[in-house]
């Protein structure tokens, strides 16, 4: 499987919604939250082109990851990942080659409350730092000179 990341573009954002609503529909709906029209549009309005990778896997556009920049830490947002590629080590690989970049922070993100992506991102070396009833905020400390 040949897995690249490339430049995102502000024509990405249509696809990119519909995979969101796709992909957290289940967890969205568990937790009692899911509205069709809300979901879209809150990836409308935090979509950053600037800050945002497509994944592409065999040619084919498959997911997002947003890498933004907030003062000493950097935020890991919109990491989508087309349902029919989860469980297959895309994400894994992914986000192991984000967190290879150069970085001395720490690496913040969050996720839902009962998401399987969790487990993913315990894996890759998050701890939890706080959550609440929908989301659970995990942080990646750099190492200890």
């Amino acid at each position: 499987m040949d897995i690249r990341l490339r430049p995102s573009v502000p024509d990405d954002i249509e696809w990119l919604v519909e995979l969101r609503a796709e992909v957290l529909r289940t967890d969205l709906e568990r937790l009692g939250r899911y509205d069709e029209h809300r979901v879209r549009a809150r990836m409308r309005a935090g979509f950053r082109p600037d800050f945002t990778r497509v994944i592409v896997v065999d040619g084919a556009d498959a997911g997002s990851l947003t890498v933004r920049p907030d003062g000493a830490s950097r935020w890991l947002e919109h990491f989508y990942l087309a349902s029919a590629l989860q469980g297959r080590g895309v994400g894994g690989l992914v986000l192991s080659r984000v967190l290879a970049e150069p970085w001395d922070g720490p690496t913040r993100l969050n996720v839902l409350q009962g998401s399987p992506a969790r487990r993913l991102y315990e894996r890759a070396g998050f701890e939890l730092d706080s959550e609440d009833e929908i989301d659970v905020y995990m942080v990646q400390r750099p190492p200890r000179a």
